[in-house]
């Protein structure tokens, strides 16, 4: 059904697999589509109440794959530019609740996509990074107000403007993650998190959800994030974005 997911359900519990781990589960377009469309599809899924999000390989994500995005001018630039935001609010609308096991890193847009879910509980060598600005771009996809939203607004800015990466201790003092275990007890642990999560009555659990993000979205307007891919557009423009987005590649290169 899916080329860069896999996907199993197991009763109440199924898991979502990011399944590029040759490329470190960069979201490429079409990996964003597609988990527009198993989150549709989860949705359809009666018996399923938890969804566990993963990584398969060594790393949760690297974040988006900008070498498979279209360039700019392009008539599907925007369109593609705003996949990242679709995705992040198809995961986070499902009906079920989801859970974020994080190892490794979780990069960019691999941290959008896991503030997106309801839960994140990350291993003690996970590690974090939004190199973004680094890259000439801003945080798009709805990140800004959701990284606001679980940290508050200093750090996000910090973390953001400064692009240094973070531990998953600093992640967990920061609010970000529910809980840090070691990378041995990963699955166990958040097994028995969807488990007992998925124990509970299907009506007030869902409430709960809905109303948490309604309170939230009244706080941080994670709505407003539609305007995000025109400014994704607009620093693809600009020569000063360029020339700080060739460097970063460079450094990188040379690693």
């Amino acid at each position: 059904m899916f080329k860069n997911l896999e996907v199993n359900v197991q009763g109440r519990v199924a898991e979502l697999w990011l399944n590029r781990p040759q490329k470190l589960n960069a979201l490429s377009p079409a990996l964003l589509q597609e988990l527009i469309d198993a989150a549709d599809w989860l949705n359809a899924q009666a018996e399923v109440r938890v969804v566990i999000i993963g990584g398969r390989g060594t790393t949760f994500s690297a974040g988006a794959d900008l070498s498979a995005f279209p360039a700019v001018g392009e008539t599907t630039a925007r369109d593609v530019a705003d996949l990242g935001r679709a995705m992040a609010d198809a995961l986070e609308n499902m009906n079920t609740l989801s859970i974020a096991r994080i190892d490794g890193w979780c990069v960019g847009g691999g941290l959008v996509l896991a503030a997106a879910c309801d839960l994140r509980i990350a291993s003690s060598s996970a590690m974090f990074s939004i190199p973004e600005v680094d890259l000439g771009i801003p945080l798009a996809w709805g990140g800004i107000p959701r990284l606001v939203r679980e940290i508050g607004p200093a750090l996000t800015k910090e973390l953001v403007i400064t692009c240094r990466p973070f531990d998953a201790e600093e992640a967990l003092g920061a609010g970000f993650l529910n809980r840090v275990v070691e990378r041995g007890e990963l699955d166990q642990v958040v097994t028995e998190l969807a488990e007992a999560c998925a124990s509970k009555p299907r009506i007030p659990v869902a409430a709960t959800k809905r109303h948490v993000n309604a309170v939230t979205a009244q706080m941080v307007g994670v709505g407003n994030a539609w305007s995000d891919a025109d400014g994704l557009i607009a620093a693809t423009t600009d020569k000063e974005c360029a020339a700080a987005r060739e460097a970063y590649i460079a450094e990188r290169r040379k690693q």
